[in-house]
């Protein structure tokens, strides 16, 4: 190797000319000389190249799995919130009036038949007033029959000339107001014996106890309530539904009821409320909740449903295929089918109905039959432009 003479630097100092002219300074020269050259030969070059595969292709960024949009019919349902309520309700009070309460035989929550006994009350002295209206009906049914007869004898004699018209009159005007009087003794003996019947309070339908105020031995007036009952034990769903949605609901529609205790019933809509708050702008449908309707859902219960409008068919795509970024839905769908890997476009998309792991795509990506495939599993960690190498859905399980 050549080692340069201080004459080549002649503007060093001497020291610096003895340094350059060692040996060390001349591999030093030598290695920088190796780098440059290193750094412009095409090795240098390939070296900051992007990876490619063994066919020129770019190297995907990773594995995925991807499928086609699937168009399927969907039950198309509005959602509503509302209050369970009976669907009558039956209030049952007294019809006797100033009679002491003596037993009670129902409670809030018993189930009882048409026709049962609630309650009894003091039925002594009504018993008493009934006896007697029987006593002045029998006395009134025989004086009227002396009346009868002695109208008759007159009546006889009329052509004899023993009696005068003004006689015979009078026999027959008594006679007609006996028999007035026993009609008067009948009505007060039915009063008496309705009273005697009204001791006994007695329910109207069948149902299911929903209120109780009866206490034993108060005195009550006439028309106290003692009850309240839920009619046939039916109860209903008044929905709060916008106005701009009334005429999509229709009489017989299904519904799916979900309480606030997570317990779901069915139900068939039974009237569209004929007015709309004015506050709320919104109208009350009436649902029929359908036998067999959960214990845990009771009358008062806040719940929400949902009520079916019909089928539509829908554009749908794995629920792990949308990714949410900044506020915005989007699917990364494939853009080329390239051999060793293939890239990926990013689609702004707006979403619908969800169903199980499925959701709707309601625009931004093309109907079902026409559509690119979508990246099913890997979506959220992909850029647009990636390239990407798919695999069959099992395989990526196993991954």
């Amino acid at each position: 190797m050549h080692t340069p003479s201080p004459a080549f630097f002649p503007s060093l100092s001497a020291q610096a000319r003895r340094w350059a002219a060692s040996p060390q300074a001349g591999l030093a020269l030598c290695a920088v000389a190796v780098a440059v050259a290193l750094l412009l030969s095409p090795l240098g070059s390939q070296a900051q190249a992007p990876a490619e595969g063994t066919n020129g292709a770019p190297k995907p960024a990773m594995t995925v799995t991807a499928e086609a949009p699937q168009s399927v019919s969907w039950t198309h349902a509005l959602t509503a919130n509302g209050s369970v309520a009976a669907w009558q309700e039956a209030s049952v009070g007294t019809e006797a009036n100033g009679l002491r309460l003596v037993e009670v035989r129902a409670q809030v929550g018993d189930t009882v038949k048409a026709g049962q006994v609630l309650a009894v009350l003091d039925a002594e002295g009504v018993k008493a007033e009934l006896a007697q209206a029987k006593a002045a009906l029998a006395e009134a049914q025989a004086n009227a029959a002396e009346a009868q007869a002695n109208a008759e004898r007159a009546r006889s004699l009329k052509a004899t000339g023993a009696m005068s018209e003004q006689q015979i009159a009078q026999y027959t005007t008594a006679a007609v107001t006996a028999q007035a009087r026993v009609e008067s003794a009948q009505a007060n003996l039915a009063v008496q014996t309705l009273r005697l019947k009204h001791t006994q309070v007695l329910a109207p339908d069948h149902g299911v106890v929903s209120a109780r105020s009866a206490t034993v031995g108060a005195v009550l007036p006439a028309g106290t309530e003692l009850f309240r009952l839920i009619r046939q034990g039916r109860l209903e769903w008044r929905a709060e539904v916008p106005a701009a949605e009334l005429d999509r609901v229709k009489v017989g529609q299904a519904v799916s009821l979900t309480a606030a205790s997570g317990a779901v019933a069915k139900g068939k809509v039974r009237m569209v409320g004929p007015t709309v708050d004015p506050q709320t702008r919104a109208a009350l449908v009436y649902v029929d909740l359908l036998p067999g309707t959960p214990a845990a859902i009771k009358a008062g219960m806040f719940a929400s449903g949902e009520l079916a409008l019909g089928q539509t068919q829908a554009t749908t795509v794995p629920q792990q295929a949308v990714v949410n970024r900044d506020g915005f839905t989007y699917l990364y769908v494939l853009a080329d089918e390239a051999t060793q890997g293939q890239r990926v476009q990013r689609l702004k998309v707006q979403v619908g109905r969800r169903v199980g792991d499925r959701v709707e795509v309601v625009s931004g990506l093309p109907a079902a039959a026409t559509a690119p495939r979508v990246v099913s599993q890997g979506a959220g960690f992909l850029s647009d432009g990636d390239v990407v190498k798919v695999v069959s859905a099992a395989a990526g399980d196993k991954k």
